[in-house]
């Protein structure tokens, strides 16, 4: 597939560009129609919803408020009302507005004034849920209220269905995370061409899995946050997916292989371990189907989709890319030294391989002090509350916000969040008396009944993200209404935010066993070892820990949370835990299989533990931290989205990323491979036996083995010093072309050698000295045993080889 994209590649390209703008076009013409979902059967606020939806048919949609101010004077003066009040009667005849309640309205509507006169409030119900009403209806409401502003009078609007509205800025975040990660791939590259190809990847990839959520969102239900989220993850692994992919088609080229060839083994190593990956970040999102959260599986479906996407566009529109550029993947300077010194064989860095040196000398020191790092940023998850962001946290210039600071000036923080007792049949005079008693109850109204249903309105005294208004919930529903005997719900958009945070929190350890197990299963199959996975599960449930000990310190407890701009603490949004504990399971395998991969590959061919450990480390560690680097940069980003929710995703998901990379990764893991020996790569024969076989990254070309009766043949020659002195103890290496050591021998006295080949093909003959420059080039075997003299010129070597 990757040689048929590389050589059709106008083609692969057109298709691409046709398809993204087709989505485009589609999307845009049809619009959005996202919805949050957030009631959930067998809950209080449910009955309470479905008691109101039967006994006010037209009034039990989504209730929102239109909030004035004036400077001087009184919001009573007839100057205001003239102003108000028309624009209250345009709205209240607009089709879809089930009725308003104005303060102008006999006596009671005196209670929506405040007690200084200076601010009031007029309650819009529409005739449906906030998800439900039509954007168009909104923003006619939104309009005609704010059409009576004049100097001296502020009109602000707010709830739900307004929020849907007032969209922050788009394509903001994105944009910062996308020149983040180009500064980052640049200086790892070196090439503006070879940084243009993951950020490609990315914007098809992201910019296709938006569209389809977005003409998906007419079908189903997807909740506004999904293609923020989906935006987050699809440009996190898009641009990883081809970092690992570009980084390895450039090692091949290094190496003296032909772009073709070396695009189409690139593809076919990094490329399955890419379509690994991603199934692994799809299976895992797929995880949080298991929690039964309707508002969940739009998340699901966005993120997943554009998942899927990014990784076609990886393994299908990058190699047509990498056709385009040909060798102009690589910088000038490795142009010009790949003309002069021909290939070159495979270093690790001189830091990557001294880390590596270090954790293998020193892992009990290493292990010790990253889990104290570890243990010390999970502390503060011990106060983990799960509940729900509210209007407090939108952006200062938005008029919800505005409204929201408005109420709670003249009313109290609690009337942003009342809630609503809904009793049918038993005294309710009784329950109204007990509600006015109970502690934390600021005010409580009780409407005409219907169908013998009545709706008792609380106005808290605490605000809806305090901990006292949940307890206060708790206490109507445990003590108040069972003493009053009636039978009587709490409902209301703050009580469904906190049962929805009740049974996510009840469902959540499921949900981690659930994709823990999941995780343990897939890199048995893959390394065919118990330890390993065993180890990887512990290392995700610590980077979990850590990472929302982070989010809790930030959102939670307000440290740094000025420096964001992101408004108040609060509660951690409920969702929260099981879409970032799907996000960082996806990602913490890519860099697990990334890392182990290469150390079982360097296991099965010498059997000695410290040195696959060692290898691994030191070859893989710069990719895994470019990478990480790469999404730490996207996920931050997000903190400029304007959207609390986002913001807390991308610093939750960034610091997760980042220890998972730079702390365990790095240096956990390997050194806890370093302690456990060659149990790490133990697996019971029984199980060996009726395991089925699963190669995340198969050799780069097949060979016919020698021991099979397939042809075998042979490498010999003199290696000798420029004046022709023959060279003594040389190292010769005999690479396939992906690079897999294949024979080493050295020289004898008289420079003379013979390296073993297990059959005709081209590989990569890699030779070095002490005092001697090294040398590489590809070999082209046939039929016969080749004949092959190198010359090696004096100078320095390259300590790591």
């Amino acid at each position: 597939m990757a040689r048929w994209c590389y050589r059709h590649r106008l083609v692969v390209l057109l298709l691409w560009v046709g398809a993204l703008f087709g989505l485009g076009f589609s999307a845009s013409t049809a619009g959005t129609n996202y919805a949050n979902v957030f009631s959930l059967p067998d809950t209080d606020s449910k009955s309470a919803y479905d008691l109101m939806e039967k006994a006010f048919p037209n009034t039990s949609g989504d209730t929102d408020t239109v909030v004035w101010k004036v400077d001087q004077g009184s919001v009573k003066d007839q100057a205001v009302r003239s102003r108000i009040t028309p624009a209250l009667d345009k709205i209240a005849k607009l089709p879809g507005v089930g009725a308003v309640t104005s303060p102008y309205a006999g006596p009671r509507g005196a209670a929506q004034i405040s007690s200084d006169g200076k601010i009031a409030y007029a309650q819009l119900t529409f005739a449906k849920r906030a998800n439900e009403v039509p954007k168009d209806l909104v923003q006619n409401v939104l309009d005609t209220a704010q059409g009576a502003r004049k100097s001296g009078l502020h009109v602000e609007l707010g709830g739900q269905a307004i929020q849907r509205v007032q969209q922050p800025p788009q394509g903001l975040s994105e944009m910062v995370g996308i020149i983040a990660a180009a500064v980052v791939l640049f200086l790892a590259f070196g090439s503006f061409f070879a940084m243009m190809l993951p950020i490609a990847i990315a914007v098809f990839g992201v910019g296709m899995g938006l569209f389809s959520t977005q003409l998906l969102s007419h079908t189903t239900d997807i909740p506004d946050i999904a293609p923020l989220l989906a935006s987050l993850i699809g440009l996190g692994v898009g641009i990883d997916y081809a970092l690992f992919i570009v980084t390895r088609h450039r090692r091949g080229i290094l190496r003296g292989l032909d772009p073709e060839e070396s695009a189409v083994t690139a593809l076919n190593t990094s490329g399955r371990a890419v379509l690994f990956a991603g199934g692994t970040v799809c299976i895992a999102l797929a995880g949080m189907l298991v929690t039964r959260l309707r508002f969940l599986d739009g998340v699901v479906i966005g993120t997943s989709l554009t998942v899927v996407l990014s990784v076609m566009a990886a393994t299908t529109l990058l190699p047509a890319l990498l056709g385009f550029l040909g060798p102009r993947v690589l910088s000038r300077r490795q142009r010009r030294r790949l003309a002069a010194d021909g290939p070159e064989p495979e270093r690790a860095s001189g830091l990557a391989a001294r880390w590596s040196t270090n954790v293998e000398k020193r892992p009990r020191r290493i292990a010790a002090l990253a889990l104290v790092v570890m243990a010390v940023l999970a502390v503060p998850v011990l106060s983990l509350r799960l509940g729900a962001t509210d209007q407090g946290n939108d952006d200062a210039s938005t008029t919800t916000r505005k409204a929201y600071d408005l109420l709670a000036e003249g009313f109290g923080p609690g009337f942003n969040g009342p809630l609503q007792v809904v009793t049918q049949g038993g005294d309710t005079a009784t329950l109204v008396k007990g509600i006015e008693t109970t502690p934390g109850v600021a005010r409580v109204a009780a409407l005409p009944p219907a169908q013998g249903v009545t709706v008792i309105q609380v106005v808290p005294k605490t605000s809806p993200q305090s901990k006292e208004t949940d307890d206060l919930i708790d206490r109507l529903r445990g003590e108040v209404i069972p003493k009053a005997g009636a039978n009587a719900h709490v409902g209301g958009v703050t009580a469904v935010s906190k049962d929805f945070a009740s049974v996510t929190g009840d469902r959540l350890p499921l949900f981690i066993a659930t994709i823990i197990g999941l995780g343990f299963l897939l890199l048995l199959i893959a390394f065919r070892s118990l330890v390993v996975p065993l180890t990887a599960a512990l290392m995700n449930l610590i980077a979990a820990a850590s990472s929302f000990g982070v989010l809790v310190a930030v959102f939670q407890w307000g440290w740094g949370l000025d420096l964001l701009g992101l408004g108040k603490e609060g509660p951690i949004n409920a969702f929260l835990p099981v879409i970032m504990l799907s996000l960082l399971f996806g990602l913490s395998m890519d860099y697990q299989v990334f890392l182990v991969s290469r150390m079982h590959e360097e296991w099965v061919h010498t059997r000695d533990n410290a040195r696959a450990v060692r290898v691994g480390l030191a070859e893989t560690s710069r990719v895994i931290n470019s990478a990480a680097l790469i999404m730490v940069c996207v996920f931050l980003a997000f903190v400029l989205s304007g959207d609390s929710g986002a913001a807390m995703a991308g610093v939750g998901l960034a610091a997760a990323v980042a220890l998972d990379a730079f702390v365990l990764r790095t240096a956990l893991v390997p050194a806890a491979m370093h302690l456990l020996g060659n149990s790490n790569w133990w697996l019971p024969a029984w199980l060996e036996k009726r395991l089925p076989h699963l190669a995340v990254e198969p050799g780069e070309e097949a060979v016919e083995d020698p021991a099979a009766g397939g042809p075998a043949s042979a490498v010999h020659g003199f290696i000798r010093s420029a004046d022709g002195e023959p060279v003594d103890g040389a190292s010769v290496t005999l690479m396939s072309k992906g690079g897999r050591q294949l024979d080493r021998v050295r020289s004898l006295a008289d420079g003379s050698y013979i390296l073993s080949v297990p059959g005709p093909g081209t590989y990569l003959l890699a030779t070095s000295a002490t005092s001697y420059g090294s040398r590489a080039a590809q070999v082209v075997v046939t039929d016969g045993p080749l004949v092959y003299d190198v010359e090696l010129a004096e100078g320095e070597v390259d300590a790591v080889n």
